[in-house]
């Protein structure tokens, strides 16, 4: 299922949706600074500054502001050209600044990589690979061509040609990685955006069953009492219309459809009332019920319950959340997936906390993997020997992402580990494969007890 199923955005609608009046606020602030730069070394250090050319390079940005905040809606959202020929206008002031006041011996030359680190996040590849060449161009004549900074006394503060010669470097490696850092950092905010979505979207499907049942018992509740009367009704036409065959036929037909309509609604009202009322159960049926999709995929999935230690030897009855049913069903389905023949689902309960332990008998998890398991969408290239034993999977992590999410956020502690050192060690039908554990405190997922209502008391005469 890719993320345009699921509905969401793809990258080339998410990133550049940027609001306009988000550029200008930015904008504003860089202003602020660039004026507040040049009243300083004006004031406080006496430097000699082409200030028409200054104030007319930052009178261009207030006008460019202005503009865009009188003739547009604040809500404007930039198309991926408005963002580029916005950034690409704050990346050519900028330098333009620089050099009127010294080039690359100003020490706010490193100010170059904001727009190039914005490029980078919201911007196409294309786009920031343009914005890139072009403040690499820019700051390289820059180096040679500057107006020089001069005090009142004449002097020309200029620094030695090998740091500006450092400087250059180091800007121009900064633009480099500092882009490249800023895409990786997006994308995977990006994928997990995604993920996240597709988990809200899991609970938000499971919540609508589950009202849905509640819905249907009310329904078939509702139509109980007309359907009574209607069968009432029919029957007495039925003694009424002896001496007209075709009329009573009719009335049969009628009283045998409401007949029919109250089976279905008693149907359904009980598996309304089951998925509204059913709130808690074991806790080894909430674990029969989370591995019941996988029991008829050609492996062999064995559930145990044992107490620990000084804890009761009845099952705890915990909550029957979708959370909890969907997460561990996506680990179970992993375990199938992977397993020879054989996974085991072991539950244990002490005083204080419920713990599931999910073992297949499979090769286990990719030693490089195992560190960044439960992260979304982690591709990666198969190798011939898994898409010889497992052609059909096409996995990218998002159903042990969810999975991970979803038991998290009903209070669980998530663990994934190798059952054996070795992956080609394992056996066939030996605990040696992959183990997801799963640690929930008592409270986060026991159902509250059930108090008795006493004894009924008598009406009084």
């Amino acid at each position: 299922m890719s993320p345009t199923d699921l509905g969401l955005l793809d990258d080339s609608r998410r990133n550049h949706a940027i609001r306009l009046r988000t550029i200008t606020l930015l904008r504003w602030v860089a202003i602020g600074g660039q004026l507040i730069a040049i009243l300083v070394a004006q004031q406080l250090y006496n430097l000699q500054l082409e200030l028409g050319w200054c104030y007319l390079a930052i009178g261009v940005s207030v006008i460019g502001n202005l503009v865009a905040m009188f003739v547009f809606p604040e809500n404007k959202r930039l198309t991926e050209y408005e963002n580029l020929l916005m950034v690409m206008f704050d990346l050519l002031q900028l330098c333009f600044l620089l050099f009127l006041t010294g080039g690359l011996n100003n020490p706010f030359s490193l100010m170059v990589l904001g727009p190039v680190v914005t490029s980078a996040t919201v911007l196409s590849v294309r786009s920031t690979v343009l914005l890139n060449v072009t403040a690499f161009l820019l700051i390289s004549v820059m180096s040679t061509f500057h107006m020089p900074l001069v005090t009142n006394d004449g002097e020309t503060l200029e620094l030695p040609r090998v740091f500006i010669f450092g400087s250059w470097t180091a800007i121009t490696i900064a633009l480099v990685f500092i882009s490249v850092y800023a895409r990786r950092m997006a994308a995977e905010m990006g994928a997990m955006s995604d993920a996240l979505s597709a988990t809200q979207m899991a609970l938000a499907r499971a919540q609508k069953l589950s009202d849905l049942g509640g819905v249907v018992a009310a329904a078939a509740h509702e139509l109980g009492t007309p359907l009574a009367t209607i069968k009432l009704a029919s029957a007495e036409l039925i003694d009424e219309l002896d001496d007209h065959p075709d009329l009573q036929e009719d009335a049969r037909l009628i009283r045998a459809q409401a007949d029919r309509c109250r089976d279905i609604l008693h149907g359904m009202g009980r598996a309304g009332k089951d998925d509204l009322h059913m709130r808690s159960a074991p806790l080894t049926e909430v674990i029969r019920e989370a591995a019941e999709p996988h029991e008829g995929r050609g492996k062999t999935i064995e559930v145990t319950c044992r107490a620990s230690a000084g804890a009761d030897g009845q099952p705890p009855e915990v909550l029957r959340r979708p959370e909890v049913i969907h997460g561990l069903r996506n680990l179970i389905q992993n375990a199938v997936d992977f397993a020879r023949s054989t996974v085991w689902v072991d539950a244990i309960w002490s005083p204080h906390s419920i713990t599931i332990r999910i073992i297949d008998d499979g090769q286990g998890y990719p030693p490089h993997l195992i560190g960044r398991l439960g992260d979304p969408l982690m591709r990666r290239r198969r190798s011939e020997t898994d898409k010889r034993t497992r052609p059909e999977y096409e996995g990218m992590g998002l159903g042990l992402f969810i999975a991970k999410t979803l038991l998290e956020r009903s209070g669980a502690d998530v663990g994934f580990a190798n059952g054996s050192p070795d992956p080609q060690q394992a056996l066939k039908g030996t605990r040696q494969g992959a183990i997801v554990e799963v640690v929930w405190p008592r409270s986060s997922v026991e159902a509250p007890s059930r108090k008795a209502l006493g004894e009924n008391r008598k009406f009084d005469d």
